[in-house]
């Protein structure tokens, strides 16, 4: 596939104990995002939180938070990660679990796999 130039970013922001059909949501969305075939998706675990409900989520080993924030990162074109939006529509309607979903537009300059037998050298 090829990606460059003007791209949209989907970004959704979860706890790392969300499930969704009993398995952690980040791993759903990735999964469901390479399945759709999406360019690509990153999951990154925050630190130090709060959202909606103005809990504070921590990494501190005394915090009482074991909730860490994830976020999930998306990026393909823009109609592609809208009609993505869509489906995800499905997966956050009466769950058990809040977040946020946001989008923003970027310039992709380099997009390319590694070459075949390059890998780690």
């Amino acid at each position: 596939m090829k990606l460059e130039g003007k791209s949209q970013v989907l970004r959704i922001y979860i706890g790392s104990q969300d499930k969704y059909k009993h398995q952690p949501t980040y791993e759903f969305l990735v999964l469901e995002a390479k399945r759709k075939g999406l360019a690509g998706a990153s999951v990154f675990r925050g630190v130090l939180s709060y959202g909606a409900n103005s809990v504070i989520h921590s990494a501190k080993i005394l915090a009482l938070s074991a909730d860490l924030p994830i976020v999930v990162e998306i990026i393909d074109k823009k109609e592609k990660i809208f009609e993505f939006i869509n489906h995800l529509d499905n997966i956050f309607t009466g769950q058990n679990f809040g977040g946020m979903v946001t989008t923003f537009e970027v310039d992709v300059i380099v997009y390319q796999p590694h070459e075949k037998g390059k890998e780690g050298k």
